[in-house]
């Protein structure tokens, strides 16, 4: 039976998180294309090139201790000891990472060799405290803490560059100092909002939660390597202009992912914390759901993306149009991987969560390095779209064939606008 308050529950959130994410991407978009006027491809490309390695820290240095937590969020006497070790093992994991990223970098092992880059690897014990506890924020449906991280670090990275344009001093170091500071905050934000004392974790479950993540994490790497690959191989086959041009591709489309990204985020208490049969309805309903709103904004960005990006980015990004068209359908595909992954992860099936993300990162290699000489940013479009899609199509069947649902009842129905939105409606039958 569907009660009312738990739609309006619901839909309160999801209309609060869009509108958070509405409001921070407005932010980074609005000062984005004024960097990218500022700066240039060039400059542009640079930054992203050290804010793509500093990104890869983070992710290398939280070792899936997000993905543990949905996989033990069920049992409620462990909570707490898991709010507590999100924050003492991101801190531990993040300084390690970021340690060996600074040796990395001195040894000319990374990307770049930019002083800037050891800058930006400050952030990176905060920005795993962040991903860990934004986690636990979501597991305890506290999406109104997430969504004010998430505003604060928007308003920390975008006001201070807009005075700085306003008084025509901005300067790739100045990008990336914001930049690092939006990642430092939202950690903070979190932790005095969370109550996590008494600070007392459980070393026991913490050994357990390092062992688990293990089996996850090389999966967790292999997917942000997926994401960011490209990027690094442009960079090197090509120019940081081409990368400059591609990241705008990029970040027009990523507009897409407000209202998908705000529904996945609601409905994970109820992913992690229902049975597993409940958990597939859950996870039906929104990849419906995404697919429906993706495909439609992200065909509405692509018709617009010729007169919208010189306009806004100006003539020298024209080129971007290109590669945005062809990353178009991969991008739909990635939006769906969220929800899928957030109910495979109950499976208890690391090694095939593993497999399908480091076959997807091995291909989409092998393609940046054929296709890339060839057609620049286009290739690197094209790289990401074939193994996007192919990522989708295997996990979302894996879901489809262990929930026991016929892929067809994963297409959009009329009923999908209102009972997706609610993980509690039951009233769409899935069989």
């Amino acid at each position: 039976m569907l009660r009312g308050s738990n739609v309006n529950s619901s839909l309160s959130k999801v209309a609060q998180t869009m509108a958070s994410r509405v409001l921070r991407l407005l932010l980074a978009t609005v000062t984005g294309v004024l960097l990218a006027r500022t700066l240039q491809p060039e400059g542009r490309g640079t930054y992203a090139i050290i804010a793509t390695a500093a990104a890869t820290a983070i992710v290398m240095g939280h070792f899936s201790i997000e993905q543990t937590q949905i996989s033990l969020w069920a049992d409620r006497a462990r909570r707490h000891c898991l709010a507590v070790n999100g924050l003492l093992l991101g801190l531990i994991l993040g300084t390690v990472a970021a340690l060996v990223g600074m040796m990395l970098t001195l040894l000319g092992a990374m990307p770049t060799t930019s002083p800037l880059l050891y800058l930006a690897l400050l952030s990176v014990p905060f920005g795993v405290m962040t991903t860990n506890l934004r986690g636990i924020a979501l597991l305890r449906s506290e999406v109104g803490v997430v969504n004010r991280a998430t505003v604060a670090a928007g308003l920390i990275q975008c006001l201070p560059l807009l005075v700085l344009i306003a008084i025509g001093n901005v300067t790739v170091a100045s990008v990336v100092v914001c930049w690092t500071i939006s990642i430092t905050v939202p950690s903070l934000i979190l932790i005095r909002a969370l109550g996590l004392r008494p600070l007392r974790g459980g070393g026991r479950l913490a050994f357990h939660q390092l062992a688990l993540g293990s089996r996850y994490h090389v999966g967790v790497v292999a997917f942000h390597l997926l994401l960011t690959v490209d990027i690094l191989l442009l960079h090197a086959l090509d120019s940081a202009a081409a990368v400059g041009i591609y990241t705008v591709a990029v970040t027009v489309l990523e507009l897409a992912r407000i209202p998908a990204e705000a529904i996945t985020q609601v409905a994970l208490p109820q992913q992690a914390s229902s049975d597993m049969n409940d958990a597939a309805q859950v996870t039906a309903r929104i990849i419906r759901l995404s697919l429906l709103l993706s495909a439609a904004f992200i065909g509405v960005l692509a018709a617009l993306s010729p007169t919208l990006i010189p306009l806004l980015y100006g003539q020298s990004y024209a080129g971007c149009v290109a590669p945005l068209l062809v990353l178009a359908p991969g991008m739909i595909a990635l939006f769906l991987m969220r929800p899928v992954e957030q109910y495979l992860v109950r499976l208890g099936r690391p090694i095939s969560m593993t497999a399908i993300p480091v076959g997807a990162a091995a291909a989409n290699i092998l393609l940046n390095l054929v296709l890339i000489p060839r057609l620049g940013a286009v290739g690197a479009a094209l790289s990401s779209t074939i193994t996007y899609v192919l990522m989708a199509a295997l996990e979302i069947s894996w879901f489809a064939r262990s929930a026991g649902i016929p892929k067809s009842a994963l297409l959009p129905r009329p009923a999908t606008m209102r009972s997706a939105l609610d993980p509690y409606v039951r009233s769409e039958s899935i069989s």
